[in-house]
């Protein structure tokens, strides 16, 4: 029986490495594409940073501003409260009672309290 030989032209190579197609994309693309992304987020907290920072810088401001008025009308509500205790202390003791050493304003030293306490 005669050998069997190789056909002509010989055979076809044996594909033995593996062709498989690149996946995604090169890795620079992703290290610029996350550069981008941190970049954008460092602009958006600085600029919230920035932010914060004016609103308190207004706030501070608003309340230099108004502070006058809160005071003004503070000395009113005293000074209302001064005149009624006066008015008050008249009725029950007469006009002959003398409380002050002086007749000088002194704000009065008592602390205001809730109505309703719960607990």
């Amino acid at each position: 029986m005669p050998q069997d030989m190789p056909p002509t032209g010989g055979y076809a190579q044996v594909q033995y490495k593996r062709n498989l197609p690149a996946r995604g994309f090169k890795p620079w693309v992703y290290m610029v594409g996350m550069h981008a992304i941190m970049a954008y987020g460092f602009y958006r907290y600085f600029g919230g940073v920035r932010e914060q920072r004016e609103l308190a810088r207004e706030k501070m401001w608003a309340r230099l501003y108004l502070t006058p008025l809160l005071q003004a009308e503070e000395d009113r509500d005293q000074v209302r409260r001064y005149y009624a205790d006066k008015a008050r202390a008249n009725e029950l003791f007469g006009d002959d009672q003398k409380v002050y050493n002086s007749d000088r304003f002194v704000r009065p030293t008592f602390a205001y309290t809730p109505g309703k306490l719960t607990q």
